[in-house]
Formats: C-alpha cells, sequence, structure tokens
C-alpha cells in the first residue's frame, strides 16, 4: 500500500473518530471522552498484531522503542484533551482547521529550540498560516476567543511531537515489514495510554469512568474508528516521513468542515473559508520549503 492511500484512510477515519468523541465529551467529560480513544481502541489493535503474528514474525520492542513510544503517547494524550476542550468553544471545522497548524508551530519550536534557521520563504509561510488562523478564529474577539485559538495550536503542535515520536518508535524496531512495524508500535502505545488514563481517572475522576462503562456502545464506536485511523497513520509513517504524511493529511480539514456543517449543523462564513485557505497554503508552503 502508498502511504498516499495510507493517508487518505487515516484521516478519514480520524475524522469519524472526532466527531464521535465530541459527542461523548457532554456525557464523559474531557478526559472521560480522550481515554475513549485509547482504552476502546487497545483491543482492536491486539487482534490486528495477533492476526499478523499467525503469519509473519513480530518483533520486540526494546528501551529505545519503548521510549519513542511514550513520549508519543504522553504528547498525543495531552493533544486529544485540548483538542476536545477547543471543539466546546471553537466548532468541529474551526478546532480541526487550528490543528493543521501543526507544522507551523513544530518550525517556530525548532527554531527557537534547536536554532534551525527559518529563512524568508519559511517566515512567509508562518505568516500565511498565522494568518489563517486569526481568520479560522472569527472576528469577534469576544472573552475566551484567543484562549482558545491558542488551545487549538497547541494541541497541534503536541500532535506533531506525537508524530516524532512514534515515527521514531517504528524505525527503531529491529525488523518487520511496515504494517507489522506500524501494529507492532500502534499496539505497545495504546497500552501505554491505556495505563496512564486508567490511573489517571482511578485517581481523580471515577464517574468519567463509570460514565465510559454506561456509554460503551458509542465508546466503541470511537475505540474502533482511533485504532483505525493510528493504524494507518503508523503505516504511513513507516512507509515515509512524518512531514509528508502530514501535508497530506491536511485534506482532513476540508473532511471536518463537510462534517461540521453536515452533522453538528455549525455554520461557515466566508472569512472561516478564507481562513482554511491560508492555513493550507501556509502549512503546504512550509513543509515544501523544509524540503527544497
Amino acid at each position: 500500500m502508498s502511504w498516499i492511500l495510507a493517508t487518505l484512510i487515516a484521516a478519514a477515519a480520524q475524522t469519524g473518530r472526532n466527531a464521535a468523541q465530541r459527542r461523548l465529551t457532554a456525557e464523559l467529560g474531557t478526559m472521560g471522552a480522550t481515554a475513549v480513544r485509547f482504552l476502546f481502541g487497545l483491543p482492536f489493535a491486539a487482534l490486528v498484531l495477533a492476526g499478523m503474528a499467525a503469519l509473519v514474525p513480530v518483533p520486540l520492542p526494546d528501551a529505545a522503542v519503548l521510549l519513542w513510544a511514550a513520549l508519543g503517547a504522553a504528547s498525543q494524550i495531552a493533544a486529544t484533551a485540548l483538542m476536545l476542550v477547543t471543539m466546546e468553544s471553537r466548532g468541529f471545522g474551526v478546532t480541526t482547521a487550528l490543528i493543521k497548524t501543526e507544522p507551523v508551530t513544530l518550525a517556530l519550536i525548532g527554531a527557537l529550540i534547536l536554532a534551525e534557521p527559518l529563512g524568508p520563504v519559511r517566515m512567509a509561510a508562518i505568516v500565511t498560516a498565522t494568518l489563517g488562523v486569526v481568520l479560522m478564529s472569527g472576528a469577534d474577539w469576544r472573552r475566551g476567543t484567543w484562549r482558545a485559538a491558542g488551545l487549538g495550536i497547541a494541541a497541534g503542535a503536541l500532535f506533531g511531537l506525537s508524530a516524532i515520536g512514534f515515527r521514531g518508535a517504528i524505525l527503531a524496531l529491529p525488523f518487520g515489514a511496515e504494517p507489522v512495524r506500524a501494529a507492532t508500535v500502534l499496539l505497545l502505545s495504546l497500552a501505554l495510554q491505556s495505563a496512564i488514563m486508567l490511573a489517571w481517572l482511578g485517581a481523580l475522576d471515577r464517574a468519567a469512568l463509570r460514565g465510559i462503562a454506561r456509554h460503551w456502545r458509542g465508546s466503541l464506536g470511537a475505540g474502533a474508528l482511533g485504532a483505525l485511523a493510528s493504524l494507518f497513520w503508523f503505516l504511513g509513517f513507516a512507509l515515509t516521513a512524518a512531514a509528508n504524511v502530514r501535508t497530506l493529511a491536511l485534506v482532513e480539514v476540508v473532511m471536518a468542515q463537510l462534517v461540521s456543517g453536515r452533522v453538528f449543523r455549525e455554520g461557515i462564513s466566508g472569512r472561516q473559508v478564507a481562513g482554511m485557505a491560508l492555513i493550507v497554503l501556509g502549512v503546504a508552503a512550509l513543509i515544501a520549503a523544509s524540503h527544497g
């Protein structure tokens, strides 16, 4: 399978998963809805890897793989929680677009921490995408609007960090074809994330655990979609650079806006359409400059 097809499947499944999680947020709270994708995705990931193990050898993760996977797992938990908080105030489509500033924020982090030069082309791309963020966030700057936009952008940066962790874990495995590597890291990551979320909810939010048990049917669907999306994201990371996958993943902005209008009945203004276009243009230009 090509990385392009894997990424498109992942983007479609993730759009469905995000929509399912958003519906659960009102019932389970932010952390409860965050836990669903991991707890209910774990059994599906185990089944996939078990099926592969019946046919081919499965690599055993070492300490390096575990560290990379832990980085990806922790970053993804934090990113998912911030994403759900943002959706409560900014809407499904707008939040997805804000998250897609992920490569821009990663470039800024690299410049500040790793002293990576930006250059005029990359700076122009960042300015373009930032203007898109402002437009997407809306013209009515009421209290809380800037906070919501900031949370969405932070979620995107953390999703980018998680991609780095997961790709590092996949490449650190000693052997295996790309699908086996992807499934192995997926199961390891979901096991880590499930353990973290169970410990968190058990200590601080047992009501959310009871809510998850009550809403297991909806949670099961979100978990299955989440496992499917993650499997194909990881397969994409195994086949090509994470930047290539994240660039093509911008199609999720369009998918999310369709869901936003048809499912959640959230309207969109011309200003928001222009903002989405600028975000996509800026992020694409940034990645093109990075690989030019």
